[in-house]
């Protein structure tokens, strides 16, 4: 009996250092934790009210959302909540703003102003995939616009707040692979080179929508599907030029860009991706569109994000994602998948858990996605935690031992 109560207590001194070492990995992996910043579309006629929209964002600690418009009651709702705010000027506005600066700080002035910075708006995204349509004066238009806008900005004091720039289709590559050839199209070049340097002189990201479900329902026998979710540990391509290694058929995209943004000279503009998603559902010529893909494709960014990965190119700086989108749109045109995007159906049940409600309980830290890794300072404290941690459990494990 004493044998046994001895044999109970070791029992219990290593469950208490294997505990240890486990909480003490857990809290540092939440503690840089960094959730998807969310694409909050509206093209529904059983949405929630706003205000429901951002509890439930609030929630889950989101603290990055993007909205297609500047509706004054999505503005008012998301005020005081801390949470991040990217507004959409829509493509026929564009055109006005780019003729007229007065125009341009009207809009500003209506449309944001009243609002900020109670609503924390960090950027405003000008039309959207311009430079991969058919509109030549829409096109020419773009950056003129986004310099008028930045110049009202400037003339409200917002301007250091507030960054301007415009979500582009992956289209814009005439060729994405293997990344380091990356390079943009003969007619985007012209307008890129003028984006890139308006994004440069203010500080502004390139936003790209980069979706590799469409490179998989396209050729799904050639294109592997891990590599496409981003499965980790699963190699889906080197780069016979830089020998890089890609598990994530986004990330290759996006250093794609970074490439083909240096050779207009501009490889110092960082890459956001400002939509991606995978549906989960599909008609039957949508291979791929399920919702174990789905899952599987949106909880690989997230845990990408937890660890701070950045892409092989740029492996110091995490990827800052928007996932598209917060909920189904049922008014969306096009094909089945298209109304099937949402992490949540309109009644805000969920569509399938990714795991961003586990994480929204684990700790009272931000989990907003962080545009810069965690310091070489943050790392070596981490290491030194681990390490006191990690002696702890082992002095407890030699007691339990030698009892």
């Amino acid at each position: 009996m004493a044998f046994a109560a001895l044999l109970s207590r070791s029992s219990r001194l290593v469950i208490c250092a294997l505990l240890c070492i486990s909480l003490f990995s857990e809290v540092g992996l939440v503690r840089r934790a960094a959730a998807l910043g969310i694409n909050y579309g509206q093209v529904g006629n059983n949405l929630p009210p706003p205000p429901q929209v951002v509890q439930l964002l609030s929630s889950l600690r989101i603290s990055k959302v993007r909205i297609y418009d500047v509706n004054p009651q999505v503005l008012s709702a998301f005020a005081n909540t801390g949470i991040e705010l990217i507004v959409t000027v829509p493509d026929d506005l564009v055109p006005g703003m780019a003729a007229s600066a007065s125009q341009a700080l009207q809009w500003v002035t209506a449309g944001v102003r009243p609002y900020f910075p109670a609503t924390r708006v960090t950027g405003i995204a000008v039309g959207n995939e311009v430079f991969t349509g058919d509109d030549a004066q829409l096109k020419a238009s773009l950056v003129p616009a986004m310099r008028n806008l930045h110049a009202a900005l400037a003339q409200l004091g917002m301007d250091a707040y507030v960054r301007v720039s415009t979500a582009n289709s992956l289209a814009v590559l005439a060729t994405s692979y293997p990344p380091s050839q990356g390079v943009f199209t003969q007619d985007a070049a012209p307008y890129m080179a003028q984006l890139l340097r308006f994004l440069s002189d203010t500080s502004a990201p390139f936003w790209i929508n980069a979706y590799p479900y469409f490179a998989y329902k396209d050729d799904p026998t050639k294109v592997s599907l891990d590599y496409a979710l981003s499965n980790p540990y699963r190699v889906g391509a080197v780069d016979p030029y830089t020998h890089l290694q890609y598990t994530s058929m986004l990330y290759a995209q996006v250093d794609a860009v970074t490439f083909a943004a240096a050779r207009l000279g501009y490889g110092n503009v960082p890459v956001h991706v400002s939509e991606t998603g995978w549906p989960s559902k599909g008609d039957a010529n949508e291979a791929g569109a399920t919702v174990e893909n789905a899952r599987q494709y949106n909880r690989n960014l997230l845990m990408r994000q937890i660890s701070g990965e950045g892409t092989p190119l740029r492996p110091k700086l995490r990827l800052e994602v928007y996932l598209f989108a917060l909920f189904n749109e049922d008014m969306k045109p096009g094909p089945t998948s298209e109304r099937n995007y949402g992490l949540y159906q309109p009644d805000m049940s969920m569509v399938y858990n990714v795991g961003l409600n586990q994480l929204s309980t684990t700790s009272a830290a931000s989990l907003s996605l962080a545009t810069s890794p965690a310091t070489k300072t943050d790392v070596r404290k981490d290491f030194a935690g681990l390490c006191l941690v990690t002696s702890l459990a082992m002095l407890l494990i030699t007691q339990a031992l030698l009892l």
